[in-house]
């Protein structure tokens, strides 16, 4: 551990303290700042059942942070004249073509997989060494789920599988798996040796073993959206990513993109709300705490990331767990506002106006829904029929198939979106592995309503959600 700056010994307090009270396994935290590493630690256990402490070499599984760096890896090609952004998606892949269910097929482009505005609907998908559930092939995958369920580019859907198709469309045009690719393009150029697609050949030993909310060890798991999802990275590893993306030219890391291209990535072409948005692989907003701040966080079972780029300040700041916890979120704010003390007041500013309560409506149909409507929920097994009947009373009754009558649950009706939660089964050998709940997520088009029913994991700890196109009329009965 380097001689800690004095302006963090605080943080590492609250560290130490949060890790017992939590019940976090551990965490890591590295700090950069004006192409310097200022501060970088780990507290806790990698893996406690061989007692192995962790360290700044240690490596994370980073869920969502995979996001940026597979970007990196596509704008690589990109700058080689392999692929270009703003053409068909459907043009890099092989026999298995993601379904246009609306809009202008032209408009699917490799940009809007980037920035989750293609039209793919909520999707993850676990497999577990301890389970015989085998996992599909990439084409076997889209053609289950690769359904656009609104045109592309009318919306901002965060989507798992966009990733996953995009990691695909790296190996098919550089001609290596996209682990080798990131490996040989992105890791060992940017003197990443503590970074992989999952965890490589003799690096075993330096995982981080993820670990449940009640303290216990998760076998070992693969999605089905890897490019999404499967990076491991160390946070000295990590950091130092975050620093090539803010252009500090560090003597150890080869210029693998133009400054331009990693310019290119920060634009925001995505609204996501609250003033935020998301271009090529990275979040970003122009008032983070009265900051430009750039970031991506990951969370799924056993893993809770975060990191944060604050570039006109030259600022990195990775925070890494092998636990499911608030930790890394709260850390990377302490050390934020203990560099930035315009950030830590307005930090103090906003989270007392977040404390206030707020009421939520209740639904009241409008009249444009009231009635009967029919239509069919699109799986790879079959189609199943369903009616809806919104009623009067703000009762919204479904039949699927020949099972029972079920109330739509918290139902919403927003800026033209109907969602709500229903209980039913759809039918397929993937979403049954685990029980699950409905919920529906439909848009308004006159007399249809369409979208996606994403069949989400309600029991176990080990969920899946899984989206299936679904379209209904309204009944002039």
């Amino acid at each position: 551990m380097n001689k800690i700056d004095d302006r963090f010994l605080h943080i590492r307090n609250l560290i130490n303290t949060e890790l017992v009270e939590s019940g976090t396994a551990s965490l890591a935290v590295a700090v950069a700042q004006d192409g310097s590493i200022l501060w970088e630690d780990a507290f806790g256990w990698a893996d406690r059942e061989r007692m192995k402490t962790a360290n700044i070499h240690t490596m994370y599984s980073l869920a969502s942070i995979s996001k940026p760096i597979t970007a990196t890896g596509l704008m690589i090609l990109k700058e080689r004249g392999l692929i270009d952004l703003d053409r068909p998606i459907n043009d890099y892949l092989g026999k298995a073509k993601l379904k246009l269910r609306i809009g202008n097929a032209d408009e699917a482009t490799v940009r809007r997989a980037l920035n989750h505005t293609l039209g793919l609907p909520l999707h993850y998908q676990f497999f577990y060494e301890d389970e015989s559930y085998p996992k599909p092939t990439m084409d076997e995958t889209i053609r289950r789920y690769g359904n656009l369920v609104t045109a592309p580019g009318e919306r901002y859907q965060y989507s798992n599988l966009g990733y996953g198709v995009l990691d695909y469309v790296i190996s098919r045009l550089s001609g290596k798996s996209y682990e080798d690719f990131m490996r040989q393009e992105v890791f060992l150029p940017l003197d990443m040796t503590r970074s992989s697609v999952h965890i490589g050949s003799g690096l075993d030993k330096y995982q981080a073993i993820r670990y449940d909310t009640d303290g216990l060890r998760i076998p070992f798991y693969d999605f089905d959206h890897p490019g999404g999802s499967a990076v491991y990275s160390s946070v000295h590893d990590l950091v130092r990513f975050g620093m090539f993306h803010l252009k500090a030219h560090l003597p150890n890391q080869k210029a693998i993109l133009s400054d331009e291209a990693i310019d290119e990535m920060k634009v925001g072409t995505a609204e996501i709300g609250n003033n935020n948005f998301y271009g090529i692989g990275w979040a970003s907003s122009s008032d983070l705490m009265g900051y430009h701040g750039v970031w991506h966080n990951g969370g799924m079972g056993g893993v809770s990331t975060t990191l944060m780029l604050i570039p006109d300040e030259k600022i990195a700041v990775a925070t890494l767990a092998n636990s499911s916890s608030p930790l890394p979120d709260m850390i990377y704010k302490e050390i934020l506002s203990a560099l930035l003390p315009k950030y830590a007041e307005n930090r103090a500013i906003r989270e007392a106006n977040q404390k206030k309560n707020q009421i939520p409506e209740d639904f009241k149909p409008v009249t444009e829904l009231v009635g009967e409507w029919n239509g069919s929920v699109h799986t790879y097994k079959r189609d199943i029929p369903i009616a809806f009947w919104f009623r009067e009373c703000s009762d919204i009754v479904v039949k699927m198939g020949n099972q029972f009558k079920t109330l739509l649950n918290d139902p919403i009706f927003k800026d033209g979106y109907l969602s709500g939660r229903m209980t039913g089964d759809i039918g397929t050998e993937d979403a049954n592995r685990r029980p699950n709940h409905l919920f529906l997520t439909l848009k308004l088009r006159d007399q249809v309503l369409n979208g996606a029913m994403t069949a989400i994991s309600n029991i176990d700890k080990r969920g899946n959600a899984l989206s299936h196109w679904i379209e209904i009329t309204k009944s002039n009965r």
